[in-house]
């Protein structure tokens, strides 16, 4: 099994342009997606479309075409590989929701551990549309939303991918999903 440190390692080599690098960083990295892609689609509707697997594909597809990024770590590709599934899913929302015309947008339920409030529906649009207004307003706490929402990060590793320590996580966080409560429930 290969460490955090070989995948950075690998993740560095893909950035230079070693195609053989991305080839052997997608079956490490595949079930750590479909991790997250699975977290991120529970508490859909039933017989909702798109599954798992495509969209970690969709997503991985959108990552490929990313060759400015600066890859720093597994954690990092984690983020912004959650970030991705995020745009898919608000992208196949608003598109879905425009074809309906007034129709319900997808939902999804907020994990237990990371919930803006207790178990409860959360359209996407609505947390997409919260999370890019509390990204204005503090970008760290933005980040930090997106690191553990949606990466499914732990305290320490977002403190570890932003560079801050655990406690100021835990702040900011207590407060982010506060402040995404607040805003999500106005709408």
């Amino acid at each position: 099994m290969k460490t955090s440190a070989q995948i950075t390692d690998l993740l560095t080599a893909w950035r230079k342009g070693d195609e053989s690098a991305l080839n052997s960083i997608v079956p490490l990295v595949y079930e750590e997606l479909r991790l997250l892609a699975r977290r991120q689609l529970r508490g859909e509707r039933i017989g909702h479309t798109l599954q798992p697997t495509a969209l970690v594909h969709e997503a991985f597809a959108r990552l490929v075409d990313q060759s400015q990024v600066e890859w720093q770590c597994r954690s990092h590709f984690l983020a912004v590989a959650a970030k991705t599934m995020r745009r898919v899913l608000v992208d196949y929302s608003r598109r879905r929701f425009a074809a309906r015309r007034g129709g319900q947008g997808i939902r999804i339920t907020l994990d237990d551990s990371v919930a803006v409030a207790e178990r409860q529906n959360v359209d996407v649009i609505a947390l997409d549309d919260a999370l890019n207004g509390l990204s204005r307003l503090d970008t760290r706490q933005g980040r930090i939303v997106e690191l553990r929402y949606f990466a499914g990060l732990s305290i320490a590793e977002t403190a570890e991918a932003l560079g801050v320590s655990p406690a100021t996580v835990k702040r900011e966080w207590a407060v982010a999903r506060a402040w995404l409560y607040r805003a999500m429930t106005r709408q």
